[in-house]
């Protein structure tokens, strides 16, 4: 293989991984944001605390 073609190789090699990297740094950032927002979500909620403490029982 010849300098030229291994040049050539070596560069879409290195494309194709750093378009892999920047996949993945946008699946990890889509992550922590749905992370925060659920976190958010569940911070926000009114939960009663009564809810849950009796149960009606009928015979």
């Amino acid at each position: 293989m010849d300098i030229a073609a291994l040049s050539i190789v070596m560069n879409q090699l290195k494309v194709q991984q750093d378009a892999g990297i920047a996949v993945m740094k946008m699946a990890m950032d889509t992550g922590k944001e749905t992370a925060a927002q659920v976190t958010d979500m569940m911070e926000t909620v009114a939960v009663d605390p009564n809810c849950g403490r009796h149960i009606d029982i009928r015979v």
